[in-house]
């Protein structure tokens, strides 16, 4: 389970949102399909922390990518 998403029908609805705030996490991801930087996003969301952003992009990476053994 993720903490960094928190999903509470009091809160937008029970969209997910970036834990401890009201900013939908797929605001995020609208911003990066608009080439909007993660700066850009952090500061129109001020209540959003650059590390819940890089978690939410690691645990994105590790469910969507497979590991790749080395060889």
């Amino acid at each position: 389970m993720s903490t960094v998403i928190s999903v509470d029908p009091e809160i937008q609805g029970g969209t997910p949102c970036f834990a401890g705030t009201r900013v939908p996490v797929v605001s995020l991801f609208d911003a990066l399909k608009h080439n909007r930087s993660i700066e850009y996003f952090l500061e129109q969301f001020p209540t959003v922390e650059r590390s819940q952003v890089v978690d939410l992009l690691d645990e994105v990476e590790a469910k969507m990518l497979p590991e790749v053994p080395v060889s």
